[in-house]
C-alpha cells in the first residue's frame, strides 16, 4: 500500500514502493530495481526478513481459516492488500467456502493495475483502487457494495498496512469509522511492527528498517503494545489476545521461518 500520495497518482517506478517490496520478498515478479534494492537493504540488516513475511501470510492464513472455517464469514474487506499473488485472502477463503466474497483495496496504481489482471477471471473477488484512510470512499464505492453485505459480518484484514499511517493521519479514528459501519458478528484482524525493548531488539533494527522506508512509497511508523491493541477498542480479543503473530493459534509442529519477536497480530469480534 502507497501512503505518500493519498490521491492515487502515479508516483512512478524509481520510488520503491511498500507493497512491491512486499511481493519481492514473498518471491513475486511484479517490482522493480527500486523496489529490489531497497528489499536487499533490509535482507542486509534483517537476513531473516523474507521469512518474516512469509511468517505474516501464514499468520493470514491462520485468521482466515478461523473466520471461514470455525466461524462462518463468508465476506473479507482486505485493507492496503498489496498485490493479490502469493496465497491470498481470496484463494484461502474460496478453498474452504466457495461462496466467500472478497475485496481488496490498495491506492497505488501499479498495484491495483496488475490486481485486477491477476484477479480477472476469479469470481466473488475485486480490487478497489482506494485509500484505506478514506473510509467513508471506500464503503460506499460501487465495487465495495456490489460484493459486501454490511449488514452481515464482514471480516476487516489490516495485514501490515497500519504501521504505514502515521499518528498525524488519524489511525485510531479512520479504524473507527470502519468499526462503525461494520454488523455485529465483524471481525477485525491485524497485525503490525511493534516498538521493541532493548532485550527483544539490542541491534536497534527498528530503526535501521525504519531508515529504509524513509525514501520508499510510505514511511514505517511502529508501535508499542498498548498503541496496537487500541486499534482493537469496541471489539472483544479472540483468544489468546494480541500476541506475537507467530504465536496467534499456531499449528502444532509447524515451525515459524523468521524470529518470533518481529510483528504482533491479533483479532477481535464486534459485539
Amino acid at each position: 500500500m502507497s501512503r505518500r500520495d493519498p490521491a492515487g497518482a502515479d508516483i512512478g517506478t524509481k520510488t520503491p514502493n511498500v507493497a512491491r517490496i512486499y511481493d519481492y520478498l514473498l518471491g513475486g515478479k511484479d517490482n522493480f530495481a527500486a523496489d529490489r534494492a531497497a528489499a536487499a537493504e533490509l535482507m542486509t540488516t534483517i537476513p531473516d526478513i523474507a521469512a518474516i513475511v512469509r511468517d505474516n501470510r501464514t499468520f493470514i492464513g491462520r485468521v482466515v481459516r478461523y473466520l471461514a472455517e470455525e466461524i462462518g464469514i463468508r465476506q473479507f474487506l482486505d485493507l492496503g492488500a498489496g498485490l493479490p499473488t502469493q496465497a491470498n485472502v481470496h484463494e484461502m477463503a474460496q478453498r474452504l467456502a466457495p461462496d466467500a466474497h472478497v475485496v481488496y483495496v490498495d491506492n497505488d496504481p501499479v498495484v491495483w493495475s496488475h490486481g485486477q489482471a491477476l484477479l480477472s477471471n476469479g469470481r466473488g473477488v475485486t480490487m478497489v483502487h482506494a485509500d484505506l484512510c478514506q473510509p467513508s470512499a471506500i464503503l460506499k464505492h460501487p465495487d465495495v457494495v456490489r460484493l459486501l453485505d454490511f449488514s452481515r459480518p464482514v471480516a476487516l484484514m489490516c495485514a501490515c498496512v497500519l504501521h504505514f499511517v502515521a499518528d498525524d493521519e488519524r489511525p485510531y479514528q479512520i479504524m473507527g469509522e470502519y468499526r462503525d459501519h461494520l454488523a455485529p458478528g465483524s471481525y477485525l484482524a491485524i497485525s503490525h511492527g511493534v516498538i521493541g525493548t532493548a532485550k527483544d531488539d539490542p541491534g536497534g533494527l527498528a530503526d535501521t528498517v525504519t531508515g529504509v522506508y524513509e525514501s520508499a512509497s510510505a514511511q514505517l511508523h511502529l508501535r508499542s503494545l498498548a498503541g496496537i491493541r487500541r486499534f482493537f477498542d469496541g471489539f472483544d480479543l479472540v483468544d489468546p489476545g494480541v500476541v506475537w503473530m507467530t504465536g496467534w493459534r499456531p499449528d502444532p509442529g509447524v515451525p515459524s521461518g523468521g524470529r518470533p519477536h518481529a510483528m504482533l497480530g491479533g483479532v477481535g469480534r464486534k459485539p
